[in-house]
């Protein structure tokens, strides 16, 4: 296998998560719109639920197949990262049945104890996801191992389009009959979606299994000189793998299950009705949460790709390979995190009216959830990539201590500040904001711990936060010239589109991002010219 930086990869995994935010937000802002705030709150509850039991087998059991795989085959025991492979198949699927069942028994129970009783059926439609999701998984973490992220890409795309338009379809078909229903409906989209992202990876392996470009043997031949692992014990690691790691890399999914146990309790306590509760969760939950789920897939597949680039390095003892990729990975973080995070600051209420123009109202409430959240957007991508390195040299156990250094913070923030009337849900919202500062914090000083690498916090930071405060002038001074004759929804898209193309050149012009780092991406030579003759580089 050829020696890749994680950047090719991170680029078809950012630019397919991309893909399918966009298409997530496709379907959730129609969702929004044809539900409403206490319909959002039904299906919240269920997807919380649904997204945590579903890190474990997208996030956390790819990244360790992956790791399993790429240090196998950068050592040339081919043969036994195909075992990896077989033996990952039947653990997920054991664990989907387990998943599947155990959900669709504490459907009623559940929902009775969150104080949302109406949406039991939404968390029995989303059951059925889970036996396919951990299978998806096994094929996705194979391919990452061999650092091919196509496969991955193709099927996250073909995923969600089948759970948008099905998930679509039944919710309007179905909201004349009770939102509860309807909630149920847009759920079951998400139980058919993996059914298909599966056979197309299915199809994928069976294509490239053998062939010319299939870089894992299967003979006897590249078997190490003491005899084949013993499958008790690559199981073994498997597991020791995927646990701490699926709890490292599950920082919103875990987060959102302390906001749908906690949110609409203490909103109660503090004198909320239970229909005012569930509409304000709704509003943070339905409505401004999602919307950092676009950072987060852009982090997350720098993440995702860096695990295996990390683990090749460290396996073969490549240590200026390693430091190079570890450099790069904190400045793609902030270089990805910085316009997200000042964009969502600034222009959180025009974005919320622009994204849900039939529910204006509630947008507007929103809006200043998503503000706080949007603060901690750069924190959030810091600590998705350095766990992504430490995943990789096998510290897989440190994400987990910042995960729960973050989630203490959280909780405790959100248990004081949700009942109180000035702040209400924004209370639940900072609690976020700060667990993740502590978490990003956390893992970038376990890196340079256990990696003994500098960083050049004037590249890393300094230039990408300056490039920020340019946009955000573009982003205020196009916004408010634009609003009065354009409309606020038209003067946000021109001011998000003015602000991306004077951060791209802020970028480039003051360095942050070389030609040579560009030249890494895909077609990525022919960037490099196009920017030359631009003058960008």
């Amino acid at each position: 296998m050829s020696k890749k930086t994680f950047l090719s990869g991170a680029a078809v995994l950012g630019a397919a998560g991309l893909a399918v935010q966009i298409l997530g937000a496709f379907f959730r802002i129609p969702l929004a719109n044809i539900i409403g705030d206490v319909g959002m709150g039904y299906f919240q509850t269920a997807y919380p639920v649904y997204i945590f039991l579903l890190v474990f087998s997208t996030n956390g059991a790819p990244a360790a197949i992956s790791k399993m795989t790429s240090e196998r085959i950068a050592v040339g025991r081919l043969a036994e990262a195909h075992r990896v492979f077989r033996l990952s198949f039947v653990i997920m699927l054991v664990f989907g049945v387990v998943a599947f069942a155990g959900v669709a028994l504490i459907a009623r129970p559940l929902s009775v104890m969150v104080k949302s009783e109406g949406s039991w059926l939404s968390l029995i439609a989303i059951s059925p996801a889970l036996l396919f999701v951990p299978l998806m998984s096994v094929f996705r973490g194979y391919f990452q191992g061999m650092q091919e992220m196509r496969p991955t890409a193709v099927s996250q795309l073909t995923e969600q389009v089948v759970r948008v338009a099905v998930g679509l379809t039944l919710a309007a078909v179905l909201v004349s009959g009770s939102l509860e229903n309807a909630s149920a409906g847009a759920c079951l989209g998400a139980s058919i979606g993996p059914v298909a992202g599966l056979t197309i990876l299915i199809l994928v392996y069976r294509r490239m299994r053998g062939g010319p470009a299939w870089p894992v043997g299967g003979g006897a031949a590249d078997e190490p000189p003491g005899g084949r692992e013993s499958a008790g014990g690559i199981l073994k690691t498997l597991v020791a793998l995927t646990v701490p790691t699926t709890i490292g890399v599950s920082i919103l999914p875990i987060m959102n299950v302390v906001d749908m146990l906690m949110c609409r309790v203490r909103l109660i306590d503090g004198g909320y009705s239970v229909q005012a509760a569930e509409g304000l969760y709704g509003l943070m939950a339905g409505f401004a949460a999602p919307i950092i789920n676009v950072p987060m897939a852009l982090a997350l597949s720098i993440a995702l790709s860096m695990v295996p680039a990390i683990a090749a390095a460290a396996s073969t003892g490549d240590r200026a390979f390693l430091s190079m990729n570890v450099r790069m990975g904190l400045r793609a973080a902030m270089i990805i995190g910085v316009p997200c995070s000042f964009g969502l600051i600034v222009l959180a209420t025009p974005i919320m009216w622009l994204i849900y123009p039939a529910q204006r109202a509630g947008a507007g409430v929103a809006a200043s959830c998503l503000a706080v959240l949007g603060a901690g957007v750069i924190f959030l991508c810091v600590a998705q990539a350095m766990a992504g390195i430490l995943q990789g040299i096998g510290r897989v156990s440190l994400p987990v201590v910042s995960l729960l250094a973050g989630l203490a913070a959280k909780a405790v923030l959100t248990y004081a500040l949700t009942p109180l009337p000035s702040l209400n849900i924004n209370g639940a919202a900072l609690g976020s904001a700060v667990g993740y500062a502590v978490i990003g914090i956390m893992n970038l000083i376990f890196v340079k711990r256990m990696t003994g690498v500098r960083f050049d916090f004037v590249l890393s930071v300094v230039k990408p936060a300056l490039s920020g405060l340019v946009m955000c002038a573009v982003v205020l001074a196009v916004y408010f010239a634009g609003s009065a004759p354009l409309g606020s929804s038209l003067a946000a898209a021109a001011a998000i589109c003015a602000g991306a193309a004077a951060y791209a050149v802020t970028v480039l012009k003051s360095k942050a991002v070389t030609a040579d780092e560009i030249a890494l991406l895909p077609k990525g030579a022919r960037l490099v010219g196009l920017l030359r003759r631009l003058r960008l580089v």
